[in-house]
Order: structure tokens, then sequence, then C-alpha cells
């Protein structure tokens, strides 16, 4: 598929912008300044009364600092999306637009953190030493399987939420769209066959999350690029011994035992979620035509999908959604991540738990609902503002439900709170564009 002539401009737009603003997020102050006596206050010596309470109690350092509202976006730069293994430095402006969205869309103060480091201990060691400084951590564009040991183990240690965008996030996105498309071809989760096309980080994530929200294992049947997991299937012993996440889809699902490649893998399908590797052509329009009627299509990869959404639908699919705006039905992660950790800040979450990302699906789903759907609009879009204290008020009810949370509130409570964070960050970036502060880009003035 070749790139459209808005992506070209697209690109030469990011070249010409990045060099003018020099970086995308920065620092500004949140207590006034009217004199050098306020220093006084903010540094030293008032500030020894500050460091003493936290000392004496170290989770108040979520109320006397910006740690409460501080993430950060951390990333080896091993597997950036469409971009492959392009190192901490050439992972920075994707981190810095990670920021970016956190901020205007949720109200959270995060900052780009690419490192080098390029083993499972070295980007353990790293979060695990940033953590008094954070109330939670993004981790991003890592290579599977280094993602999941990474990703298992700080949240098995650290009392912050650790997330991987690239699992969570993805597969919460994908759950929310599935819940309606489901509904809307008058399907059950429970009972569907669904098929995960590629066994990296998002399917492996969705294949968890999909069985925790209610399907069954055995009807769902995975494939990574040497065709479908199964017991039996040659190389299950290295499996176990390099991708002990793998292993455990191939024994866990695929309850008829099924063989081969797609063909095999999508005869008789409901759904097929492909998140495998840059198309066109990995799947073929033969492969969907033998799923059933009314098939549901997830075409995941960007920027170009596994096949093009038109030959999707002329093959028989009813609903198809890609990872792009510019078809209809985009499963974005920006619908969720912004709200996911607005809400778990908000009530200093010690974790993210899979069914807190469940309970912000569904309301991510929900959400969509009450607007209305149809084949074309399955999920909300980015400019659907209102969804973000939404689903932001959901995650707290979770976290507090699960035991998850420092502080308790109200869902109305929760909802105030997220909302006037949100519209202080969107009117924030208001006042800095009409002040001059931050300039219109060049030739735009």
């Amino acid at each position: 598929m070749p790139r459209s002539r808005g992506e070209d401009e697209a690109s030469d737009k990011a070249l010409a912008y990045s060099k003018f603003y020099g970086g995308k997020v920065g620092v500004s102050p949140k207590v006034p300044v009217r004199s050098l006596q306020d220093f006084s206050v903010w540094y030293t010596p008032g500030v020894a009364a500050v460091s003493k309470a936290i000392q004496a109690n170290a989770d108040m350092s979520f109320e006397y600092t910006g740690r409460w509202n501080t993430i950060a976006v951390i990333s080896d730069g091993s597997r950036v999306l469409g971009l492959g293994d392009i190192g901490p430095e050439g992972a920075l402006p994707v981190m810095e637009g990670k920021a970016l969205i956190y901020n205007y869309l949720g109200g959270v103060n995060a900052y780009p953190l690419p490192v080098r480091a390029k083993d499972e201990a070295g980007l353990i060691s790293v979060v695990r030493a940033l953590e008094p400084s954070l109330g939670g951590v993004n981790l991003e564009d890592i290579e599977s399987p280094k993602c999941f040991e990474v990703l298992d183990t700080l949240r098995a240690e650290l009392t912050i939420p650790i997330w991987h965008d690239d699992q969570q996030g993805t597969a919460g996105v994908v759950l929310a769209g599935l819940f309606n498309s489901l509904e809307l071809t008058g399907r059950k989760l429970r009972g569907s066959r669904i098929v995960l096309f590629g066994a990296g980080a998002a399917n492996v994530a969705a294949a968890r999350l999909l069985v925790e929200a209610g399907a069954d294992p055995g009807d769902l049947v995975v494939l990574d690029s040497k065709g479908i997991l199964y017991p039996e299937r040659e190389d299950i012993d290295q499996l176990s011994l390099r991708n002990k996440w793998k292993y455990d889809l191939a024994l866990t699902t695929n309850g008829r035992d099924i063989s081969g490649g797609a063909k095999e893998a999508l005869e008789g399908a409901d759904v097929l979620i492909a998140s495998a590797g840059v198309g066109p052509g990995l799947i073929k329009k033969e492969e969907v035509a033998g799923m059933n009627d009314r098939a549901v299509v997830f075409l995941l990869a960007n920027p170009v999908p596994e096949m093009l959404p038109g030959d999707a639908l002329a093959a028989g699919a009813e609903i198809v959604a890609t990872g792009r705006s510019d078809f209809p039905n985009q499963v974005n992660n920006s619908l969720l991540f912004p709200a996911i950790f607005r809400g778990a800040l908000d009530v200093r979450a010690k974790t993210i738990t899979d069914a807190t990302v469940i309970a912000a699906a569904k309301e991510l789903a929900a959400f969509a609902k009450r607007k209305g759907l149809t084949p074309k609009r399955i999920l909300p879009t980015m400019t659907d503002w209102e969804v973000y204290p939404t689903v932001a008020a959901t995650v707290g009810e979770s976290a507090i439900r699960e035991g998850q949370a420092r502080k308790k509130a109200s869902r109305e409570d929760l909802l105030r709170t997220a909302t006037a964070v949100i519209g202080v960050a969107r009117k924030t970036m208001d006042a800095l564009r009409k002040g001059g502060i931050i300039p219109e880009p060049p030739g735009q003035g």
C-alpha cells in the first residue's frame, strides 16, 4: 500500500514543526512566584517541613507534591510502532507525542523517558529507581517477549500502576470495540469463535483479557508467524523456554486442536483480531470468506493494515476496524490510556488490574452505544471529549472496589475531579496559544 499524499504531508510537517518547537512538552510552574520571598516557602527553609512530613509517611508524597499526577513514558526503543528497533533517541519523538496526548486528553503530567537498557533487568532496574518520583509508569514500544517479563515483574513488585500500552491499552480498546461489534452482529462473547492473528504484545494481552471478560479459551485460536498455536506443535518445547506467555496460549486455547495457518483458523470463525505486522496481503480475501456470516474483522497494524478494509468487506465481513483514522472504526489506544491513568491517579491507585481494564472497556463501549452504534461506528473518537472523565470515574471506582486505591471517593466526586483536571489542561493549552507563548506553526501564524 503506497504512502498517501496526506501521509507525505504529515511527515513533512512533523519534521518542520518538531525543529521549530524543539519538543512537544515542557515543565511549567504550578505555583505563583510574586517575589523572591516566595522561594522561602517553595524551597528552603519552608520546604523542610514538607520533606519531614513525607519522611514520616511516604504516601504523603502524593498529597504534598506533584507525584499524584505524574507519570513517566518509558521505552528502550526496541519495537517502535511501524519503525522497529530504532533505539532510545529515535523513540524520543514518539514518547513526546504520547506525553502530549496524556496531558491534553487526560490532564496527566507525563514525561518522555526513553532509556538505554537493552535487557529486562536493565529496564526493571530503571523503573524501580524512579518509583519514588512517580504516580505511575507507561511502558511503551518494548519488543516481545521482553515486554511481558518487564510488565509482570514490575506489577508484582511496585506500588504504583505499571502499564504497558501495547499490551493493556490495545487489549482494552479491542475489547470495547468487540463488545459493540458482537452486539451489532447478534453475538455474545461467550460462544464466539475468535481468531487472534499475531502473538505479540497486543494479542497476547487481548487473549488474556478476552478470557477474563468471559470468552471460552477453547474458542480462541492464536497464530504466530509459524501458524496456529497448539500443544503438539513441533516447536512447543522451544516455546516453553523462549516465550512462556505464548506457550501458555498454546496449552490453553484452540480447544478443537486445529493446526495449519490462517485458512484453517478462520474457517467458521466469527471474529478476527489481527495484530501481526504491516500489510497488505498478510491475510487473503479467500481466508476471510471462510468465516461465518456477519463476521467481525479488526486489522490493527499501522501504518498499513494486514489487509485492505475494502477487501475484508468484499470477502463478506460486516464490521471492519483498523488502527487508522482515515478508515471507519479506528481502534485507537488514545481512547483509553489518558482516562485509565486519570482515574488511577485520582485515587492514588497502587496498580491497574485486568478487572479495571475490563470495566474501562465496558464504559467505553457503553459511551459509544449511547451515541448510537452502526457498523461504521463501534467506538467513540478522540473528539468525544466527555468520554475521558466518564471512563476515568469508572477506573477510580474499580480501583476502590478492587482494594487498590489509597484514596476513596464517590463516583460523583471522581467524575467532578477528572472533568476539572482535564478541563485545566485544555484551558491551559488555549491560554498559552492565545497569549502567544505557544506560537502557531510556521506559515500559519
